[in-house]
């Protein structure tokens, strides 16, 4: 009989492809995931950069209220 000169790692192989396609898949998961948590995140500030806030109440002055009567 001859002795298996065959290494172990063949078996492995099926087993090893889909950790490295598991891996890859998370990986672009997380790339995606984060691009549009980053762009949602983002587009939220450049809707609001251009905006100022709206002008505070001017309190108007008790004499000129009541030398025109209100």
């Amino acid at each position: 009989m001859k002795n298996q000169t065959h290494s172990s790692l063949g078996s492995m192989h099926p087993v090893l492809f889909f950790a490295a396609v598991y891996l890859v898949a998370l990986m672009l998961s997380i790339f995606i995931c984060s691009s549009l948590f980053y762009s949602c995140n983002s587009s939220h500030s450049v809707l609001t950069e251009g905006k100022s806030l709206p002008p505070a109440p001017v309190q108007a002055d008790q004499s000129l209220l009541a030398a025109t009567g209100r």
